[in-house]
């Protein structure tokens, strides 16, 4: 396993780590976080491919028909429930349950990507969404009118991004923290290098 402090380690030193170390995926819990856009959801499904783990969505616990968010009560409920097996893979962002998800997990990963992409991103996927009309959790789909409104997905990664940036080397810190093996990526590229460093199931 990684020493504590992978955040600040380059992407060559974490990979000389992991090839030294022999790599334990035994009771591997991974918490995968970061903008909205930067592609969490597909990381956490390719990392429980590769392991052969459950993959969480927490958008998928979330969120109930028209857009409507479930309760503090509920959600934990949710979450307590589907992170409850020994292993998994788990993308999201939701403070109201970081708590629970980061003292369980034993690794985490933050997509940690340039503005422009992360942007350029979840615009490209909104407007795909919206005019393929693509259902995404409970019936839930996004429009084009979503997308200029108050709610917009876009406005939201205005308003966290840098926010999140600020945030997260703080809440790292916390001792409650300090079990978790973290990687920092700001390149797509440095996260398919290590993807490609797991086992294959």
């Amino acid at each position: 396993m990684l020493p504590r402090g992978g955040i600040g380690l380059s992407f060559r030193a974490l990979v000389a780590l992991t090839a030294r170390e022999g790599y334990n995926t035994d009771m591997a819990r991974y918490a995968v976080i970061g903008t909205s856009g930067s592609g969490k959801t597909t990381l956490a499904r390719q990392i429980a491919e590769r392991l052969g783990i459950p993959h969480i969505e927490l958008d998928a616990l979330h969120w109930e028909p028209h857009w409507t968010s479930a309760g503090d009560e509920v959600l934990r409920e949710r979450v307590d429930a589907a992170i409850g097996v020994p292993d998994w893979a788990l993308d999201g962002n939701y403070s109201r349950v970081r708590d629970v998800i980061w003292q369980r997990a034993t690794h985490l990963i933050w997509l940690d990507y340039s503005f422009p992409l992360v942007f350029w991103r979840i615009f490209s996927r909104t407007v795909r969404r919206a005019i393929l009309h693509e259902e995404l959790w409970n019936g839930n789909r996004e429009s084009l009118r979503m997308m200029l409104s108050r709610e917009s997905i876009l406005l939201w990664v205005l308003k966290t991004y840098w926010r999140r940036r600020r945030e997260y080397p703080e809440l790292l810190a916390r001792p409650e923290y300090s079990h978790l093996t973290v990687f920092r990526f700001h390149t797509p590229r440095e996260t398919e290098k290590w993807l490609a460093t797991l086992k294959i199931a």
